[in-house]
């Protein structure tokens, strides 16, 4: 027999549809909990051994190395070999180039291309927010574009399909730590020179860049399952709350 017993319907009326609120706002949390865990999931795909390659362009992927995942920048290209597992990764060296170049030479020239791969990829990241600021390519950094394809050449072969058709394709083999600046100066050259700028974005959540080839040009995420989904999500969750408050 219950201690306290209530009389009043009103009183009924409230307890019976606060206890319903309750376990709906209940019911919604778990649902909430257990999509954002299969976002998480679901945003690891984005990753490939440790990085992100969302940019759609080499020169944004790595400008991409440094993301902000908790708001706080995250260095991706801790040392030499990352760099080079980055570079494997990306399609543009094998593990035997990657190797020559680990153990051929001195850390001190590792060292130094490390600095000035980074170093190039700031002035990258700024070049590629004026382009989004709709300011231009700043010259400075077209000096050192230039400079670095002077210094760093991309090569040309000619090659046969295998049915009798000839090309000239791009051949990189890098000899030494430098000439890894190779193939990022000439991807900076081709995204300043071959993509439309009104389709070079920062995501609207987060500070990963992107090339937007959407058909409408109206992507706005890195990634729909790094950010879009998360975002939605977000929205969602703060329209129940404020619904139940």
């Amino acid at each position: 027999m219950p201690l306290v017993r209530i009389e009043s319907e009103e009183i009924k009326r409230y307890t019976a549809s606060d206890e319903l609120t309750d376990k709906r706002f209940h019911c919604w949390c778990i649902i909430y909990g257990a999509f954002m865990k299969t976002i998480e999931r679901q945003a690891d795909s984005d990753w490939r051994d440790g990085f992100l390659f969302v940019g759609d362009h080499l020169a944004l992927d790595f400008v991409n190395t440094r993301p902000a995942p908790k708001g706080q920048p995250v260095e991706l290209l801790t040392d030499f070999r990352t760099v080079l597992k980055w570079f494997q990764t990306a399609g543009v060296i094998d593990s035997e180039s990657a190797a020559r170049l680990v153990h051929l030479h001195r850390d001190s020239e590792k060292a130094h291309a490390l600095a000035t791969a980074l170093s190039f990829r700031e002035k990258l990241r700024r070049a590629v927010i004026s382009v989004e600021h709709n300011t231009g390519v700043p010259p400075d950094m077209v000096k050192e574009v230039n400079r670095l394809m002077a210094l760093h050449p991309v090569l040309h072969r000619l090659e046969n399909d295998g049915q009798g058709a000839w090309s000239i394709k791009r051949w990189f083999r890098p000899d030494r730590p430098e000439d890894l600046l190779a193939p990022l100066a000439y991807a900076a050259a081709q995204l300043f020179t071959e993509t439309d700028f009104t389709r070079i974005r920062k995501c609207a959540n987060c500070v990963l860049h992107f090339r937007d080839t959407s058909k409408k040009a109206n992507r706005r995420w890195c990634s729909m399952r790094l950010c879009g989904n998360r975002f939605k999500v977000a929205v969602y969750a703060a329209k129940r709350r404020a619904e139940t408050e």
